[in-house]
């Protein structure tokens, strides 16, 4: 009998589900505050669309994926982020067709084969947001301002908004060649996978996680200091907007992100806690992937952030969650007409809109009121035959002592525990 998870899944457990709970309802407020709409797309894809989409230099496709033949000998592999998939959605479904720009939303469960870590698992949630169909800079501000006023509402401080431009192919063109002619005189030393990426993707040298590379990599060009005036223009004007909305920022221009698609802006968002800085969040934009899946060239920016790197952030800081869901009231009963009754009370409370336990394993009186207590219940009652007989109960606050009497109907007891 298998009686362990896979390595790199974890269990969300009862005593923990209200926390993601309580997160969800916070993305869906903010996106429906900011008018993003919710898309849920396949948890699997044709391998090829992220090996197109992501970009087949990338640890995600390189090393991390999981990919099969399904029984109709087609490559399949699990989703291992969200992008590509909208995107394909975007296109497949004529989403181009409605109003633009779309400003979609998805809370989703992604699959990565890598080293298990701190926050890091090889089953992830993932919240992301993007917009397809707009190139403006006011996009890529409203993207950053979004998850900012998300991780403020959730409690996070002392976070770090790091900004970016990479440019467009045509800047990169130019760039490349110089980070070449930089990196070629240590060509022999850059690690197997850098050694790969030289000729068909130098900037991605710049996002390895060796340390020699990361040595070698020091006082390389920078890439912002090789755009052109539009996508210098562009970069000025994500600035202003953020200025505008009071949303403090710092250039870092090492930022590249770990994924081929992105053009332009690209940001993270770090989390300055005690012992360490994380990133949090990442994004950007990605105006050539569209075209890139075979569509007509159309803009398009967006983030995700790690749910399970959020929680963990959020508890380093010391955040208060909120307390766990508990029944608003506990039925306990006495003998078999009771307990028959008593399920059909819950029932009409639960009709009405109160969260109710009642006792299903026959248990003592004393035993009953030590469950109601250990799970929780603001009130208490139990009913035996001198409670249904008189049609009057006591109801019990569980947090003072007080009861007080009513008739034994849901009306009656919901105007009681509601007080």
């Amino acid at each position: 009998m298998l009686t362990k998870a896979p390595k790199g899944t974890n269990d969300i457990l009862p005593d923990k589900s209200h926390i993601w709970q309580h997160i969800e309802k916070e993305i869906l407020k903010i996106c429906k505050e900011y008018n993003y709409k919710e898309i849920r797309t396949p948890v699997f894809e044709h391998t090829e669309l992220f090996e197109r989409g992501v970009g087949d230099t990338t640890d995600v496709v390189e090393k991390e994926m999981y990919t099969f033949n399904d029984k109709g000998g087609r490559s399949i592999t699990l989703r291992p982020e969200g992008t590509a998939s909208v995107s394909r959605s975007y296109i497949e479904n004529g989403i181009f067709n409605t109003p633009q720009p779309s400003k979609l939303f998805y809370n989703i469960a992604c699959y990565r084969y890598e080293k298990n870590q701190a926050g890091r698992y090889r089953e992830f949630h993932q919240f992301g947001a993007e917009v397809l169909g707009g190139g403006e800079p006011s996009i890529d501000a409203e993207l950053m301002s979004l998850a900012m006023l998300l991780y403020k509402r959730v409690g996070l401080t002392n976070l770090k908004l790091n900004i970016n431009s990479i440019g467009c192919p045509e800047c990169r063109k130019e760039y490349n060649q110089k980070l070449r002619e930089f990196l070629r005189p240590n060509f022999d030393n850059l690690c197997d996978t850098c050694k790969n990426r030289f000729e068909k993707n130098p900037l991605r040298i710049l996002d390895c996680k060796s340390s020699v590379c990361k040595d070698i990599a020091k006082g390389a060009p920078m890439l912002i200091d090789c755009i052109c005036d539009e996508c210098r223009d562009h970069f000025e004007a994500v600035k202003k907007a953020l200025e505008n909305m009071g949303i403090e920022y710092f250039i870092d221009p090492y930022i590249v992100r770990g994924l081929d698609y992105y053009t332009k802006t690209v940001f993270e968002i770090i989390a300055d806690n005690k012992n360490s800085n994380s990133t949090i969040c990442g994004g950007g934009r990605y105006d050539g992937l569209i075209a890139q899946l075979g569509h007509t060239t159309t803009p398009a920016a967006g983030f995700a952030m790690g749910l399970e790197r959020l929680i963990l952030t959020m508890e380093e800081q010391g955040v208060k969650f909120p307390e766990e869901n508990v029944p608003d009231i506990y039925i306990g009963s006495m003998g078999d007409a009771a307990v028959s009754f008593a399920s059909g009370l819950a029932f009409k409370l639960r009709e009405k809109g109160a969260s109710v336990e009642i006792d299903h394993l026959k248990r003592s009186v004393k035993a009953q009121m030590k469950f109601a207590n250990k799970i929780g219940a603001k009130n208490a009652v139990i009913i035996g035959d001198n409670e249904m007989a008189e049609n009057m109960a006591n109801i019990k606050n569980m947090e003072n002592g007080e009861e007080v009497k009513c008739a034994l109907d849901a009306q009656s007891i919901l105007d009681v525990i509601s007080k």
